[in-house]
């Protein structure tokens, strides 16, 4: 390979030489020097170790990026609290202590707020929907313009799909019975609990067994059958309810620091956006069919119920969810002078609303036809 570049150099400097353009010279040699260039950089996560299809797809990110740049870009990956505390990945990103991360936007809600719309908005988009926004309607444009300042270049990697409802020792009948209960549950889903009455506590999800056994926290959410039942949550729980209200999508993220980004040759810049479209797919493809599997374990376990949410409790968390979003809003441009949360969620609801008018029409109208007799 080596000796088919040189000659090629050769032959390129020879027909400049006789050209006598020096600048195309100095292009050909830069091009050659770049394709011989090797990188070997560090990714964190937010996931455990082994944590199945979260910190599994990151590895393989890194996996195929090495294979189809042919070694050049070599990527260790390190989970959380491996290299970084999880929750510390964006700074070290940022920072340009490693040159890449992957999580989800909603865990920096204390640095940036308005990265929780690029992650999961409680009645929000599916799936489906955040991928038509995020690479056709704008979305990832605005999220590339809100990480600019923190020298972060960042393209979604992964999707949970609709999530579920949660755990809880005890049926919820009514949106009286969310007033006083303590419930595992971040983000915007949290502080719709807290609005309805609720007390939402933060932990993370290696904690969240012994809590829920021990009585100190009474409900949870975490992700879907598959990983809550890896967890054992079926077995300290009885109710198991959907939908998943707060999360109906959460999207995953590839953080990159952009000095380390830009130094890049273009190819391997290229190879590193499409992989991550890939390998967010398959997470999503991942999610839908383990989950699938694990519910039909489920509903032959005798110890678990799985309970829809009454129509009211969903619709009263509904109308709290806007005036969560309409307060926040406020809130950060009267405290904080930040504007950047109302802008992102003025662009998500646009979308959000239109393309609601299409999916009345294509996906709801379809699965509402599968129940005719």
């Amino acid at each position: 390979m080596k000796k088919h570049l040189f000659f090629l150099f050769l032959i390129v400097t020879f027909f400049c030489i006789a050209c006598g353009d020096k600048a195309q010279i100095n292009k050909a040699t830069d091009a050659i020097d770049s394709s011989q260039q090797k990188f070997k950089w560090k990714m964190v996560t937010t996931w455990p170790a082994n944590f199945p299809i979260f910190q599994e797809g990151a590895e393989r990110f890194a996996d195929v990026v090495r294979k189809m740049s042919n070694n050049r870009l070599d990527i260790n990956v390190y989970a959380g609290g491996e290299l970084v505390p999880a929750l510390q990945v964006f700074d070290a990103v940022s920072q340009g202590t490693v040159e890449m991360g992957h999580g989800s936007p909603y865990y920096w809600a204390g640095t940036i707020p308005e990265a929780q719309f690029f992650s999961s908005v409680p009645f929000g988009m599916t799936a489906k929907g955040m991928n038509a926004w995020l690479y056709n309607g704008g979305g990832l444009l605005l999220w590339q313009e809100m990480y600019q300042p923190f020298n972060l270049k960042v393209f979604p990697m992964g999707n949970t799909g609709v999530q579920m409802g949660g755990w809880f020792k005890k049926k919820i009948n009514s949106i009286e019975d969310i007033k006083g209960l303590r419930m595992r549950i971040p983000g915007l889903g949290g502080k719709v609990f807290k609005k309805a009455g609720g007390n939402p506590v933060l932990m993370a999800g290696s904690e969240i067994y012994t809590a829920l056994e021990r009585g100190t926290i009474d409900a949870t959410e975490w992700v879907a059958p598959f990983h809550d039942m890896r967890l054992g949550l079926d077995r300290t729980a009885k109710y198991y309810y959907y939908p998943g209200w707060h999360e109906p999508g959460t999207v995953f993220e590839l953080m990159i620091n952009n000095s380390k980004w830009e130094l890049l040759p273009a190819d391997l810049q290229k190879i590193v956006e499409v992989t991550a479209g890939a390998i967010s797919e398959w997470i999503y493809a991942q999610m839908e069919f383990h989950n699938q599997e694990a519910l039909a374990k489920l509903r032959k376990k005798q110890n678990v119920e799985i309970l829809q949410y009454p129509d009211d409790v969903l619709a009263k968390l509904k109308s709290l969810t806007k005036q969560t979003l309409d307060e926040e809003a406020a809130k950060l441009m009267n405290e904080n002078s930040n504007s950047r949360f109302k802008q992102v969620y003025d662009a998500y609801e646009s979308f959000r609303a239109s393309y609601e008018l299409w999916g009345d029409l294509s996906d709801k109208a379809y699965q509402e036809s599968l129940k005719l007799e």
